[in-house]
């Protein structure tokens, strides 16, 4: 069955280390799995020990990987929109839109559209190739605005689709006041409507990805023993409890690497634990990744992407 998993948590925890290791021991299990990397400083190829790019590279026997080239999506991203508007006001050359976009490129939004739309291209393009997609996520702020999107902008789009039929109804009944008005050589019925096509096709793959987010996917955050990590996960579950995605387990990584008294926060320990000492010879080779010991979390993967009716959990429709 097509699963999903994400590694959240603050930089330097060990995402890389730990999805890599994951995917590793799922792939060695029999399963046939990609691991993705989101984050635009890319260490997936050094910890799998190899070059990636934005195509699936095989790793070796059922396991492919790839880092995403955040680049070309938000020039992507960019492109599309700019087609978009063109093709819908012929006014264009009136409007300078090329200056626009060159300013759009640089403002708040951009990137974190760019990641999504990656993450729905590898879901739904590559993710029925494969029994498992691993993602490697950036740091906290960047992961929690891309899985935001969806529900925020969904609550826009909707807002804009009852715009947009307020329209077409003024324009009706401008039609029928004056057929020689000019509105009435402009569309008025939302089922040949461009904009409102658009803006009902743009809500359908927000609901798709809310529901990826919220329904199909496996999400672990990474804490070390230390104070900032763990306040940087209780936001994290904050966030994903106001966004009704549910948080699946709870990493504890680098265990060993300081002797400092610490336990766990209440608010986290409700969660599967897993726990994983501090490597101080390093990891350099696949093996090492294996030696980490992610079998009891690749486990609890399967319990959780097999059991659909566990008590308390309802499933997603």
């Amino acid at each position: 069955m097509h699963s999903t998993a994400f590694f959240l948590g603050k930089g330097g925890v060990g995402k890389t280390t730990l999805s890599s290791a994951f995917a590793l021991t799922l792939a060695r299990q029999g399963a046939k799995v990609l691991v993705a990397s989101l984050d635009p400083a890319h260490n997936l190829g050094d910890a799998l020990g190899l070059k990636l790019s934005g195509n699936a590279t095989s790793v070796e026997p059922n396991l492919d990987a790839l880092e995403v080239d955040l680049g070309y999506w938000v020039d992507k991203y960019l492109e599309d929109s700019r087609r978009q508007l063109k093709a819908n006001y012929a006014y264009n050359v009136t409007l300078n839109l090329d200056s626009f976009f060159d300013i759009l490129k640089y403002s708040p939004g951009t990137e974190e559209y760019a990641v999504l739309w990656a993450i729905e291209d590898i879901h739904c393009r590559l993710g029925p190739l494969y029994d498992v997609v691993v993602f490697d996520t950036p740091p906290t702020a960047l992961s929690l605005r891309f899985l935001s999107l969806p529900t925020i902008s969904g609550l826009w789009v909707k807002e804009l689709g009852k715009l947009r039929e307020k329209i077409l109804t003024k324009r009706q009944t401008i039609t029928r006041l004056n057929p020689d008005s000019p509105v009435a050589a402009s569309c008025v019925d939302k089922d040949d409507d461009k904009v409102y096509g658009q803006l009902k096709g743009i809500k359908a793959r927000l609901q798709a990805l809310e529901h990826l987010f919220a329904c199909q996917s496996f999400i672990s955050v990474i804490i070390n023993p230390d104070k900032l990590s763990v306040d940087e996960a209780l936001r994290i579950q904050e966030e994903l409890t106001k966004l009704h995605v549910p948080l699946s387990a709870v990493c504890i990584n680098k265990q060993g690497v300081s002797d400092m008294e610490w336990s766990q926060n209440p608010s986290l320990a409700r969660y599967p634990q897993f726990i994983y000492d501090f490597s101080r010879g390093g990891i350099s080779t696949r093996e090492d990744l294996l030696g980490i010991g992610a079998d009891a979390l690749a486990e609890r993967f399967r319990e959780a992407s097999s059991d659909t009716n566990v008590k308390g959990k309802k499933p997603c429709n």
